[in-house]
């Protein structure tokens, strides 16, 4: 296994949301949720300025996160035909967090990070995470 250097950034998002199919019993009706966010940075090595990304633009989880934020999540058309379990979410901000990183938004470019990754927090005793690689 190469040595990662990592850097993390937390937020949160507040929700409403209904999940489709019997497996989700009680969720099936329109419930709220908060999400703590957490997006972690992933490179091999630092830049030249000994960091992996600007910690202040990643710091602007935020913006990635405003559309969602006090919606209804079955009205978000980006989601429409999704079942947004928190797996489901947490791909969603991954997607766009790397968006942000290939348009240089994070103060180093795309091809230098290896990986995102995205941890939304449902309570303390669960969460869902998901890897993107860059």
């Amino acid at each position: 296994m190469s040595p990662e250097f990592r850097v993390t950034v937390r937020d949160h998002m507040m929700v409403a949301h209904s999940l489709r199919g019997e497996v989700f019993g009680p969720a099936q009706q329109l419930h709220g949720a908060t999400f703590v966010v957490d997006a972690t940075f992933v490179a091999t090595d630092l830049d030249g300025s000994g960091i992996v990304v600007d910690i202040g633009r990643a710091a602007e989880l935020k913006a990635v996160l405003a559309d969602l934020t006090y919606r209804n999540l079955d009205d978000v058309e980006e989601l429409s035909g999704l079942v947004t379990t928190t797996e489901v979410l947490a791909r969603v901000v991954a997607d766009r967090l790397a968006d942000r990183a290939h348009s240089g938004g994070l103060g180093r470019p795309a091809d230098q990070l290896s990986a995102i990754d995205v941890t939304l927090r449902e309570s303390h005793v669960a969460w869902a995470s998901y890897r993107r690689p860059l």
